[in-house]
């Protein structure tokens, strides 16, 4: 319960520490954030009296007020959910994100489920064929797959299969006039525009997850329960399932959870790229705007996002693994 209890109060405390790191950097950014603010809204002709109540109301920080003070009105902000307004989209911050967030996750989930299972499944064969022709060749595909960053399959898929062929969307999330439902044709139109990031995400991490499990596989292949079990007659299919594969993906859980909340930062090239509306896109849109309010807003749902994954890791580890007790897995 120790465990648990400490797991839990780290919580609002790395938030904390991530909020207060934004807050800092972005007024380390060369002029500060303000700065560029009062030159935008001058050349947008609003009243220099006017400029610092304009601010505040964009940002919910007084800027006339110390650090310490905008520090305290930001945290209150962040606590009920008051990131400003945004200033390239003039929209509440808290709604952009609400908006774009969704097909974020969509993205990272779905790619990331695909890029598991596949790369699991090619890794246990590799480790059941050690040495075959089929393991040299999946292994040499792995690591050419490892070398080549994902963004580098997203431009070639948009070029040929969008541009050259016609057979994909090139931009957004959904057909325009398509209205969100549970419509067959609203579902079809999310697929659609989704399936090439989902497949350059997916191919991009596919060759480090089958040479994790060829690994783990080799590996647990060695222990002497696997070798009981051959003696027993078992067939090689339930020693593959049931011994080899159960154990092996054992360690690699921990790294599936990081490893969304890690992708999550990840779709901000990938975003850009097919113009996907999701949380990298704004964030990019945001930088090239000095849109502070939305850029902040931004790195702190990403930071949040893979605090909770290592969170709910740390919590359910000992649940999927029995051998691994909340009080071993605090060492760990």
């Amino acid at each position: 319960m120790n465990y648990y209890l400490r797991r839990t109060v780290r919580i609002p405390l790395t938030i904390l520490a991530v909020a207060t790191l934004t807050f800092g950097l972005i007024r380390l950014l060369p002029g500060g954030p303000f700065t560029q603010l009062r030159i935008q809204l001058i050349r947008q002709g609003v009243p220099a009296e006017q400029v610092n109540a304009r601010i505040e109301a964009l940002q919910n920080i007084r800027p006339d007020a110390p650090l310490w003070q905008q520090y305290l009105d930001y945290l209150i902000g962040v606590v009920q959910l008051d990131l400003g307004q945004s200033i390239s989209l003039n929209a509440p911050v808290i709604e952009v994100l609400a908006r774009a967030l969704p097909w974020t996750v969509f993205l990272v989930v779905t790619s990331t489920v695909l890029m598991f299972v596949v790369g699991v499944l090619i890794g246990a064969v590799q480790a059941y064929k050690e040495g075959s022709r089929f393991d040299k060749l999946a292994s040499g595909s792995s690591i050419f797959l490892m070398a080549v960053p994902y963004y580098i399959f997203a431009v070639i898929f948009l070029f040929f299969l969008a541009f050259q062929f016609n057979l994909f969307p090139t931009g957004n999330a959904v057909e325009r006039g398509v209205e969100a439902s549970l419509s067959v044709e609203y579902i079809l139109s999310v697929l659609h525009h989704a399936a090439l990031p989902i497949l350059a995400f997916t191919i991009g991490g596919v060759g480090s997850t089958a040479l994790n499990m060829r690994g783990n596989g080799i590996q647990v292949l060695g222990e002497e329960y696997v070798e009981v079990a051959r003696l027993r007659g078992l067939s090689d299919g339930h020693i593959a399932t049931k011994y080899v594969a159960k154990n092996a993906i054992l360690p690699m859980y921990t790294g599936l959870l990081l490893l969304i909340g890690f992708r999550l930062g990840g779709t901000v090239v990938l975003e850009q790229i097919f113009s996907y509306p999701g949380l990298g896109y704004y964030l990019i849109s945001a930088v090239n705007a000095n849109d502070y309010p939305l850029m902040m807003g931004c790195f702190l749902v990403i930071t949040i996002t893979l605090v909770i994954a290592v969170y709910i890791a740390d919590l359910t580890y000992g649940l999927i693994d029995p051998r691994i007790s909340a009080g071993d897995s605090d060492g760990y």
